[in-house]
């Protein structure tokens, strides 16, 4: 009875719905989207009232924030234009990028590999579980004056930090993922005679590769922090340089620009992965499949 009425229920609002107007279709497709649009505007118009052109309407005092302290929206905008359009910052962007892509493809390229293989290989994984379990548990910018020592105050420092910033999501999620494939979905491929490498490729792979895009992404953001942190330490160029040099002359609309070119790109490559993750979804293996 319980579930008829439910039918039932979703059933009339079906029909509800396609009698309702396009706008209200347009609302209910668009929902989220308007919810979190609407909820940035009314932060930025809070924070502009409080910091920025708007304050002088601000009739209580103790809400007006000194720009020196905390900048405003339009004058983060008005610094990102002149920065991008005078060309100042374009530097910075071609260093902190080519840090970022080489850390991070010099990560993918060491951490699925092995983390595949120490999944695959039960004695392997009991050698260098501990290492990885230990290393991933450390902070990596206490070993950051470590890297500085060995590898100079240059690009490759950089691109170590975030190496190791970004290895060790996709090392460990790369590993539970081949560990987490369903271990009759092996025997039944071993016994229609299948070698090693066939049943990999057909069923191990395909139930570790969500795992795989989840590393990625999550590795994203490590990678970020070590530009960030990176350039913050030891560096003459590079948008965390910008940041602290920025920081240190009280350019807080300067400093505002910095941060969201980092949590912009953070964004826009995290939304990447994530739509070619939900594309392999049907491959990651249920709970209890392996029962």
């Amino acid at each position: 009875m319980a579930n008829e009425r439910a039918n039932a229920e979703e059933l009339l609002l079906d029909v509800s719905v396609a009698d309702s107007s396009k706008l209200y279709k347009f609302y209910l497709n668009q929902e989220s989207k308007i919810w979190g649009a609407g909820a940035i505007a009314i932060f930025l118009l809070i924070w502009e009232f409080m910091g920025g052109a708007l304050s002088v309407y601000n009739p209580i005092p103790v809400l007006r924030i000194n720009p020196m302290f905390m900048s405003a929206p339009s004058l983060i905008f008005k610094t990102a234009v002149t920065l991008f359009s005078t060309g100042e910052i374009y530097h910075d962007l071609k260093i902190s990028s080519i840090e970022f892509f080489w850390g991070y493809v010099l990560a993918v390229v060491v951490a699925v590999p092995f983390g595949i293989l120490t999944g695959w290989y039960k004695r392997l994984s009991y050698v260098f579980d501990p290492f990885v379990n230990a290393m991933n548990a450390t902070p990596r910018v206490a070993l950051l004056p470590l890297v500085i020592i060995w590898l100079g105050i240059g690009i490759l420092s950089k691109v170590g930090i975030i190496f190791l910033g970004a290895v060790f999501p996709m090392l460990i999620n790369a590993r539970d993922g081949v560990k987490t494939t369903p271990l009759n979905l092996i025997n039944a491929a071993r016994s229609f005679g299948a070698s090693e490498w066939q049943v990999f490729k057909s069923v191990v792979f395909p139930s570790t590769l969500p795992f795989l895009l989840t590393g990625l992404r999550i590795a994203i953001g490590r990678a970020l922090v070590g530009v960030l942190v990176g350039e913050l330490y030891a560096a003459t160029a590079g948008i965390g340089f910008m940041i602290t040099v920025a920081g240190a002359t009280f350019q807080t609309d300067k400093v505002f620009v910095g941060v969201l070119i980092f949590a912009l790109s953070g964004i826009a490559l995290t939304e990447i992965l994530d739509r070619v993750e939900h594309r392999f979804d049907k491959w990651r293996p249920k709970v209890g499949a392996g029962v």
